[in-house]
């Protein structure tokens, strides 16, 4: 029998948790984030496809996407919903007794053996929507970057195989950034040094792209590019590498000093959090977001792990000291990586 992984994918899981809540909503736009009023700072935690085609997604200001689509229903994050929602989706994964790797409340990896993934593909399917209401798309491939690629061709709550036989038909043509684990700066590098096509990347000699990106990620963006993948599927539970907190101001920070005493509160919370953790923290990173929407961050390696909060304070306002002083702030967050 041949192994298959499988990508389990939740189409706009947050948004179709809240329609199945309000059932008057379904077909309008639907957009979820902070409070659920669109006049406050905040943003998109997810948006209902009949929201994304007005140029509303995940990550966007919620007052942008209230310009954009003015029509648009606002609602409130609401986690512990969405939270046991996405237990019931991961059972009924696990019913079906195979390995299930859960990458979030609304995805995960599952490994399968046998001659007709398609119509495991359906029994999934088929069994998220008999335990939560919602529609899913799953992704078939040989490995999880395959499977994670599939899903997004046959969104919404459908089905497809991609494989090593079809991995250039499908995606030779596309840019870099069509892969998982490439993004907008790596591929803006890779048009630079004439690399415009996922085919051409798997064209590309490792050792040439090495001297020109680094002797790891060099082969790395090579052997993506050709569709390999080796990790295994495994049901081992998630382990965060770090704990953070941030904060959207509803008004901008014009004084450094608020900003400090601000970074000084959020680091004292993170060391809270992480004090029963049981990981020591190694590195400590601030996130500055300015106004209007420009977003940097800067880090501080700790000389020695630790859990103690007065250094971890330090650390965050050490960090802080890299950042140019004077402009507004809308947001800041403190986030502590864990040593293993």
């Amino acid at each position: 029998m041949a192994r298959w992984v499988l990508h389990v994918d939740l189409d706009q899981f947050i948004a179709a948790v809240e329609v199945l809540r309000h059932p008057e909503l379904k077909g309008r736009p639907v957009v979820v984030g902070g409070d659920g009023d669109p006049t406050k700072r905040g943003v998109v935690s997810t948006a209902s496809y009949e929201a994304r085609e007005y140029g509303v997604h995940s990550g966007l200001p919620l007052r942008t996407a209230a310009r954009r689509c003015p029509d648009a229903v606002f609602l409130p994050v609401d986690r512990d919903v969405y939270e046991d929602v996405s237990h019931r989706v991961m059972a009924a994964l696990r019913s079906l007794g195979v390995v299930v790797e859960v990458l979030g409340w609304d995805e995960a990896f599952l490994a399968v053996d046998g001659d007709d993934p398609e119509a495991v593909a359906q029994e999934i399917r088929a069994r998220v929507r008999a335990a939560t209401g919602l529609e899913c798309s799953v992704g078939i491939g040989q490995n999880k970057l395959q499977a994670k690629l599939a899903t997004g061709f046959g969104k919404p709550a459908g089905v497809f195989r991609l494989t090593a036989e079809t991995w250039f038909e499908v995606l030779g043509d596309r840019p870099p950034d069509a892969l998982w684990g490439i993004g907008a700066k790596t591929a803006k590098r890779l048009r630079g040094l004439g690399i415009t096509t996922v085919g051409g990347l798997a064209a590309t000699d490792p050792d040439a792209l090495a001297r020109e990106v680094g002797p790891t990620i060099g082969p790395w963006l090579v052997r993506l590019a050709q569709g390999r993948d080796h990790s295994p599927v495994s049901d081992a539970p998630y382990v965060p590498r770090s704990s953070g907190r941030e904060t959207t101001y509803q008004r901008d920070l014009d004084d450094w000093d608020d900003v400090r005493r601000e970074v000084s509160r959020l680091a004292r919370r993170v060391a809270s959090d992480v004090a029963d953790d049981g990981r020591d923290v190694v590195r400590v990173i601030v996130k500055v977001r300015y106004a209007p929407f420009v977003t940097q961050t800067h880090g501080r390696t700790l000389d020695a792990p630790t859990v103690e909060p007065a250094r971890i304070e330090e650390a965050a306002l050490a960090a802080l000291d890299g950042f140019t002083g004077g402009r507004p702030v809308r947001l800041l967050g403190v986030r502590a990586e864990f040593s293993r």
